[in-house]
This record gives C-alpha cells, sequence and structure tokens, in this order.
C-alpha cells in the first residue's frame, strides 16, 4: 500500500525550485535511504513530506492526505502520524529520558496529566518497552544533558515511536555520530521498523550503511532523482551518477559571477 506518492514534485523555497519534477512512490513497511551530495535536495524532499516545504508543482500524497490542498485541522493530524528525528535531537536537556519520550504521547493525552507529567501504568509499560526497543532502559530518569549524542538521538526516536507513526522522517540522524553510536542508531530505527512495521524515510550521507541497513535506496542529484532501486544494485558507474558535479551549465547561470581573471579582464 503506498503510503507517500509524488507525481512531477517540485519543492521549494519562494521562487527557487530546489527538488524538480521528482515521481516517488513509498509503501507501508519500507526501510528507504536517500542519499547524495549536500545541497541537492534530500532534506527538502524530506520535510515535502511532512508539508513544511512548498510544493510549486505537481503533486505530492501522504497518509491519504493531499498535501497541496490540505487544511490546518488535516494538517495537525497527518503531523501526528508522522514521527521526526532531527540531527540536532531537539530533545529538552534538562529533563529526564523518560518525560522526554513521553513528550511523543501529548496528542494521546489530555491536558492536565500531560501539564504534571502524570502516567498511567499502561503509560509507564508503553514507555518502558519503547526504552527496550532503543536500548535506553537504563537511563530512564537520567537527565538528556547528561546523555552522549548516540543516546540522545536513540531517545530521539523512542520519542517519535510514543507517537505512534504511521511513518518516521529521520533527517541525517548520524552525521554528528561516531561510527559505533552511528550503527546504534541504524540499529534502533531498523528495530522501529521490523517491530511496529513503521515506514522510515532517513537521509544518509555514508553510502555503507544505506547498503548495510535500508531495503531502499534513493540517489539524488540536482534536485533529481537518478536512482530509485535496492542497495544491491549499487554499481560504482551508478554511484558516480548521484554523487557526481552537476554540468557547468547548471551551476554557473550567469558570467558574473565567475571566478575573476586578470587576463580575461586584460582582454575584456
Amino acid at each position: 500500500m503506498a503510503q507517500i506518492r509524488a507525481e512531477k514534485l517540485t519543492l521549494g523555497y519562494g521562487r527557487k525550485e530546489v527538488v524538480k519534477d521528482v515521481d516517488l512512490t513509498i509503501h507501508k513497511g519500507e526501510f528507504l535511504s536517500i542519499i547524495g551530495p549536500s545541497g541537492v535536495g534530500k532534506s527538502t524532499l524530506l520535510m515535502g513530506v511532512n508539508a513544511t516545504t512548498a510544493i510549486l508543482g505537481g503533486n505530492l500524497n501522504v497518509l491519504g492526505n493531499d498535501i497541496g490542498s490540505i487544511r490546518n485541522g488535516e494538517l495537525k493530524g497527518l503531523r501526528s502520524k508522522i514521527g521526526v528525528v532531527f540531527q540536532s535531537f531537539n530533545l529538552v536537556s534538562r529533563l529526564s529520558v523518560l518525560d522526554n519520550i513521553a513528550s511523543g504521547m501529548l496528542h494521546r493525552k489530555s491536558l492536565f496529566p500531560a501539564l504534571f507529567k502524570h502516567y498511567t501504568t499502561h503509560q509507564y509499560e508503553e514507555l518502558y518497552e519503547y526504552m527496550k526497543v532503543v536500548g535506553i532502559e537504563d537511563e530512564a530518569l537520567s537527565r538528556c544533558d547528561r546523555l552522549s549524542g548516540g543516546q540522545k538521538q536513540r531517545v530521539a526516536i523512542a520519542r517519535a515511536i510514543a507517537q505512534q507513526p504511521e511513518v518516521i522522517l529521520a533527517d541525517e540522524p548520524i552525521s554528528s555520530l561516531d561510527p559505533v553510536s552511528a550503527r546504534n542508531v541504524l540499529e534502533t530505527l531498523r528495530n522501529a521498523n521490523e517491530k511496529y512495521g513503521i515506514t522510515v524515510v532517513a537521509n544518509l550521507h555514508q553510502l555503507e550503511y544505506a547498503r548495510e541497513f535500508c531495503s531502499r535506496v534513493i540517489g539524488m542529484n540536482s534536485g533529481r532523482i537518478v536512482y530509485d532501486g535496492s542497495p544491491e544494485r549499487l554499481c560504482q558507474a551508478t554511484i558516480d551518477q548521484i554523487y557526481c558535479c552537476p554540468p557547468k551549465n547548471d551551476r554557473v547561470e550567469n558570467k558574473s559571477i565567475l571566478p575573476f581573471s586578470p587576463a580575461a579582464a586584460a582582454t575584456a
């Protein structure tokens, strides 16, 4: 079943097109990575799914919602079904691991219990399960500002799981982590994908991790998808196509911004 479908989709900021003419379908339960050089539109495409990037052309449907015409009330409901994991963790540092993870439940809790951090026995059991899934249960009462980067990211993933989402979007979740922590975080995302059937879409810079952990890879360059398939089919020629520099005409549209050349100036 398709959860995300883009047709001739163009996304950007103001009049600037960042993602261009993209066709993409993502099905329930996939663990998909988006790879490519910096600045090619990976994060823009990811945040477009969460309706935080302007649609400049084409169509985007997410969990049965037309993002181009979605209303505020419907948008709030949609975002409650999408967990987001950021590179910078976005945790409340002075709160405990338990309370940070519980914040993912806010849309399912009434106001006063949420304000006073009151959890039912069932909710404690649920939170403990999420902590076990990400391997952070031993730090349940620790303040988040005392955790390592890898531990913080696992808390962020548990918070996303606590939303009971249908999709998790992970925007460069391991870019600031050491190799051991990075592997732990990706294993955690894979656990969430396999245990709960949550679709995971992650932007990754590390090709070897995309190959190891993901069932499908999207390669982007210059705002366009240049590869869509299994990690096993990623040959060197395809990798070169994904990571090559765009043609000069695409990179420089106005000669006035070329580097200054004394020789050229002398002959002008």
